[in-house]
């Protein structure tokens, strides 16, 4: 198979990428700096520069492959970035799919997220929940968008679209928010966990392989929630304690004061920097809220079977440090 993958210069796209070189199939990779992708070219992928941004800049490079996997995405949050988060998340999103209608490519999978859905309040929620209000961060709101405003209607006048909904990812090369509170634990510096913030979460290895049964046994039109085992924050960090020794943070926060606290540090950080964990929103995403999600329809229909927390905090604990002694 020749598959045009974006964002495989990221964490997940990376994940994927090398799942695809491992079965023997071609990856072609949309970059925007050959320099930084040596590594996949090193493995074999054929590198095209261009920006998903930039439709004209991938026609090319997806003309001829068998099947698109968009990975790439904007992921940040406590960062006011309206405008690139909406060019990527949102117009990136309709240019790839516009044209793999264009250029007739048979399959594709396209990478959503349980954050779509916003705060759960504790339900555990199917691929038929559709959120509709106020979102808790610029990611989710953008992620939504592209998910219900682009997708969705592309998938329904009969693009052989597959979305997949991830959760909370984590693994070897995790760049996010949650990857940072891991360094901070295994160094002592994580000062606290907030309490009731629970997610589903998944292995980027595992999440790699929901993309690939996606494709090969997803049905075209359908949503495929591909979150791993759900677990509150104290929950999996009581886990890393189990593993490591390390001791997990005793100040857990409550949701009311979190939220309290969101209020002046969502004004000061307009005027002031500061880390993305401090600003408002990035107390308000922690805030007690919930992102779950069942994986049932994906165990069912695409044999997926993601492994559980412990299990996955035991292979790539190390991987967030450089003085694993466990």
């Amino acid at each position: 198979m020749r598959a045009f993958v974006t964002g495989a210069t990221g964490f997940v796209g990376g994940h994927l990428a090398n799942k695809l070189f491992a079965r023997g199939d071609e990856v072609v990779a949309l970059v925007r700096d050959k320099q930084a992708a040596r590594p996949l070219a090193d493995q074999g992928a054929e590198l095209h520069v261009g920006d998903i941004t930039k439709k004209e800049s991938m026609r090319s490079a997806m003309q001829g492959v068998d099947a698109v996997f968009h990975v790439a995405g904007w992921y940040k949050v406590g960062v006011r970035d309206p405008q690139t988060a909406h060019a990527v998340n949102v117009d990136g999103t309709r240019n790839v799919l516009e044209l793999m209608q264009e250029l007739g490519i048979p399959r594709g999978v396209y990478t959503s997220t349980l954050a779509v859905n916003s705060d759960t309040n504790g339900e555990v929620v199917d691929e038929n929940y559709q959120y509709e209000g106020e979102h808790l961060s610029l990611y989710d709101r953008t992620k939504w968008m592209a998910h219900h405003e682009v997708a969705r209607p592309m998938m329904a006048e009969g693009l052989p679209l597959t979305i997949v909904l991830p959760g909370a990812i984590y693994g070897a090369g995790d760049t996010s928010s949650t990857g940072d509170a891991f360094r901070d634990y295994l160094k002592g510096e994580l000062p606290m966990l907030p309490k009731k913030t629970a997610v589903c979460w998944a292995h980027a290895e595992d999440i790699a392989e929901g993309h690939m049964l996606a494709l090969e046994r997803g049905r075209p039109g359908e949503d495929y929630i591909i979150a791993g085992p759900c677990h509150t924050f104290i929950e999996a960090f009581k886990i890393a304690e189990r593993i490591t020794g390390i001791p997990a943070p005793k100040l857990h926060l409550p949701p009311w004061l979190l939220r309290l606290l969101s209020v002046p540090m969502g004004l000061i950080d307009r005027v002031l920097p500061l880390p993305p964990e401090y600003t408002g929103e990035g107390l308000r995403v922690i805030a007690g809220v919930t992102y779950l999600g069942s994986n049932a329809k994906a165990r069912k229909e695409l044999g997926y079977e993601p492994r559980s927390l412990e299990a996955g905090l035991r292979s790539s604990l190390p991987s967030y440090t450089k003085r694993a002694r466990w």
